[in-house]
C-alpha cells in the first residue's frame, strides 16, 4: 500500500531523514513516535511529495516518487498520488474564507473533479461522520480546535484516498479537544481506514496500531508491534522516549 525505500533527506549538509525504509499495509494503522525534530513531520511531507527528497523511493500502490522528483513532478502524477493519500496537519490548514461546507468540497471538486452538488453531498455526510452536522455553513475562526481539526479530517476524507497520514493532528489542542479528535480517529481505524500517524498520543498509537516504527535523528531504530515496542523496546532510544513520554 505504502512503501518507503531508503529514504534520504537533506536540509543543506544536515541529513533530516537517513535511509528511512516502512512499509504500511491496506488496511493498517501504523504509528511513528519519536523525539522532537527526528524527522516524523518531514517524512510525511516527502510521502504526500510536498517535499522533495534526495534517495530512496516511494511508492503508493501504483504511483512511484523517485529522488528529486516530487519538486517536479507532472501535475497528473501528483493528482495521482493525492486521489490515493490525504493529509491531516499540525495546525488544520483549513482555508479561512470558506466555511467548514467549503473546505471539504475543495477536494472533490478540483480533484476529482465532481460536479458542484454532487461534492456538496458527499461533503455534508463527511461533516456528519465526524459530528459537525450543525456547522457546515460556519468558517473556521468561529470552531474550536478540536471541530478545526474534525473539519480537516472531514477534508481528508472526501477525495475517498486510500490511505490518510496524520501529523501530530492533537499536538495543538487542550485534553478535551485532543478526545474529540482521537475518538474520530478511532472511529476511522476501526473501519479499516489506512493510517500513517505520527503521534506523541501514546495511548491512541498503542490501542490503534498494528505497527510502530520509532524515530530518532533521522533513523528508524526500531519497528515492531505495539506489545513490543512498549513492553519490550530493544533499543535505547525508545526506551529514553518512552521513559519520558505522556500517555
Amino acid at each position: 500500500m505504502i512503501r518507503v525505500e531508503n529514504l534520504v533527506k537533506r536540509h543543506g549538509a544536515v541529513e533530516v531523514l537517513r535511509g528511512v525504509t516502512l512499509e504500511v499495509c491496506k488496511g493498517a494503522v501504523a504509528g511513528i513516535i519519536g523525539p522532537s525534530g527526528s524527522g516524523k513531520s518531514t517524512l510525511l511531507r516527502c510521502i504526500n511529495a510536498l517535499e522533495p527528497f534526495d534517495a530512496g523511493r516511494i511508492a503508493v500502490d501504483s504511483v512511484v516518487l523517485e529522488a528529486g522528483q516530487s519538486a517536479k513532478a507532472p501535475a497528473s502524477l501528483l493528482r495521482q498520488l493525492r486521489r490515493r493519500v490525504g493529509m491531516v496537519f499540525q495546525q488544520f490548514n483549513l482555508f479561512p474564507h470558506l466555511t467548514a461546507l467549503e473546505n471539504v468540497m475543495c477536494g472533490p471538486l478540483y480533484v476529482l473533479r465532481m460536479p458542484r452538488p454532487e461534492a456538496a453531498e458527499r461533503a455534508r455526510a463527511l461533516l456528519a461522520r465526524v459530528g459537525l452536522e450543525d456547522k457546515v455553513h460556519q468558517k473556521p475562526a468561529t470552531l474550536s480546535g478540536g471541530q478545526q481539526q474534525r473539519v480537516a479530517i472531514a477534508r481528508a476524507l472526501a477525495n475517498e484516498p486510500e490511505a490518510i497520514l496524520f501529523d501530530e493532528p492533537t499536538s495543538a489542542l487542550d485534553p478535551r479537544m485532543t478526545a474529540e479528535v482521537l475518538a474520530v480517529m478511532a472511529d476511522l481505524a476501526s473501519t479499516g481506514q489506512t493510517m500513517l500517524v505520527v503521534s506523541h498520543a501514546m495511548a491512541f498509537v498503542r490501542r490503534s496500531a498494528q505497527t510502530v516504527h520509532v524515530l530518532d535523528e533521522g533513523r528508524m531504530v526500531e519497528s515492531g508491534p505495539p506489545a513490543q515496542i512498549f513492553e519490550d523496546p530493544q533499543q535505547a532510544a525508545t526506551r529514553e522516549l518512552l521513559a519520558h513520554a505522556e500517555a
